[in-house]
């Protein structure tokens, strides 16, 4: 049961306010004075509602003695300048009195609950070289996200993980197996859009010797090996449809079949699935089915992407770059004022691999002890705003597109990706396209399957 403690000089109001929480199932606590609460542990408080004009003391001075603790600051005087001056001395909210028992019954229970997420700690994991690391993150979104985690992993249930390219999907997936029952059993990963389609299904269910042209051998499925364990299934959405009704197959029978067998075998798998895709308006199309979409979204967790977590990204960065710097050997190396606020104000598409590549680039090409906005080598609007970015390549093409007069105009960004990579690449090497295009091969490689452009195709080798 959440303790609150009201600090109130006025005994009528502090009466009505500890019977109005405590018919709400809240433990209450009453002062009458910040002196009255020298003897009171604060820090065993839930939360501290305080008046804000009290004899003696204000009720701001509550704030630093308890912190953590949040102070919620009631006031007469419901001018905005004495609100936020409490909020600028750490108040986490204010309310005027005289206040409706529902507003503060609201606010109170919302307060509470923000600050039940952001004591959710990040959780730790294993990397898949066995070395241990914590998932960075305190901005509300990311608790959230760790809330999920802490309460999903031991549930044992499917887990739909929804996020952009980039995002940390895999961590989360990681951090879900890492704490749930299955943690001493396999975790096995799987990118569905890497693998061809001709594969997939023998890939993720195995084949018997002779199933196919080029079977030499039987050969044991994915899912098959993180039998007892978590398979882990990133950019679900690419799954073809024969695999996807396999895989139903498998959540809701917990069977599989070999290509090229007439047994069934049982499996005790935990599927963990990811997709920067919407799943329920693929089903819509066709592309996707429905009773699958259901089997597996039994648990969502929303990743944020990086350009909505204002409050991490330099926090991210300089773990990133201390990495980096490690890998090089350049320690010592740190971030112009100009480069962090670059990093502020970028809108990172690619999230946090992106800035991965972006803080990589700068340990490279940094001279001296300080990295510039240069070597970052990120495409910032001048005005600094978080828009479109656009690569060199794709402003060469706009411009010429532009001169154009029978060219389309309002084409978006992705557009001018699609006709770039078209246009050049019966000249241009992957690496040389990435490179035009101001981005990594990996992320050409992903945006290519998330716009369906394939690639040229090798010219057959004579006999």
């Amino acid at each position: 049961m959440p303790r609150i403690l009201i600090v109130e000089d006025e005994a009528i109001i502090r009466s009505a306010l500890k019977r109005l929480l405590e018919r709400n199932d809240y433990d209450v606590t009453e002062a009458g004075s910040v002196e009255e609460c020298h003897d009171l542990e604060l820090l065993d408080y839930s939360l501290i509602i305080s008046d804000l004009r009290l004899p003696g003391d204000p009720g701001t001075a509550l704030i630093e003695r308890a912190t953590p603790v949040p102070v919620l600051i009631m006031t007469s005087y419901a001018s905005m300048r004495s609100a936020i001056e409490s909020l600028k001395q750490g108040a986490v909210d204010y309310i005027a009195k005289p206040f409706d028992h529902a507003e503060l019954l609201e606010t109170v229970s919302r307060i509470l609950h923000q600050q039940s997420i952001r004591q959710s700690p990040a959780p730790d994991i294993t990397d898949e070289g066995g070395g241990r690391q914590t998932m960075v993150g305190n901005c509300d979104a990311m608790q959230q996200v760790y809330t999920r985690i802490r309460k999903t992993a031991p549930a044992d249930v499917s887990v739909l993980i929804q996020g952009e390219s980039g995002t940390g999907k895999e961590l989360v997936a990681r951090a879900i197996h890492q704490q749930s029952k299955r943690a001493n059993a396999a975790l096995i990963c799987v990118n569905c859009a890497a693998i061809p389609e001709t594969l997939i299904e023998s890939e993720l269910f195995g084949h018997e010797k002779g199933a196919f042209t080029g079977a030499s051998a039987a050969r044991t499925g994915l899912v098959e090996a993180a039998d007892g364990g978590t398979l882990f299934l990133d950019e679900i959405g690419e799954l073809p449809l024969d695999a996807q009704a396999r895989l139903l197959r498998v959540l809701q029978e917990g069977e599989i079949r070999k290509i090229g067998s007439v047994e069934t075998r049982h499996v005790d798998v935990r599927l963990i699935a990811a997709t920067h895709r919407d799943l329920r308006s693929l089903s819509k199309s066709g592309e996707f089915r429905l009773d699958l979409y259901y089997r597996l979204n039994v648990m969502q967790i929303a990743l944020p992407p990086l350009r909505e977590r204002d409050d991490d990204i330099l926090k991210i960065a300089d773990i990133l770059l201390d990495k980096a710097c490690q890998r090089h050997d350049r320690q010592g190396l740190r971030l112009s004022r100009a480069a962090r606020q670059d990093l502020r104000d970028y809108p990172w598409p690619g999230n946090v691999r992106e800035l991965e590549n972006a803080l990589e680039r700068g340990v490279i090409l940094a001279e001296g002890h300080l990295i510039h906005p240069d070597d970052l080598g990120l495409a910032l609007h001048p005005s600094h705003s978080r828009g479109p970015v656009t690569p060199p390549a794709i402003r060469h093409l706009r411009r010429r597109k532009s001169s154009d007069p029978n060219a389309d105009n309002d084409l978006s960004l992705e557009d001018y990706f699609q006709h770039f990579v078209l246009e050049h690449q019966d000249q241009m090497s992957e690496t040389e396209l990435a490179q035009k295009l101001g981005i990594s091969r990996k992320s050409l490689w992903e945006r290519r399957q998330r716009l369906g452009i394939p690639r040229k195709k090798a010219p057959r080798r004579p006999d």
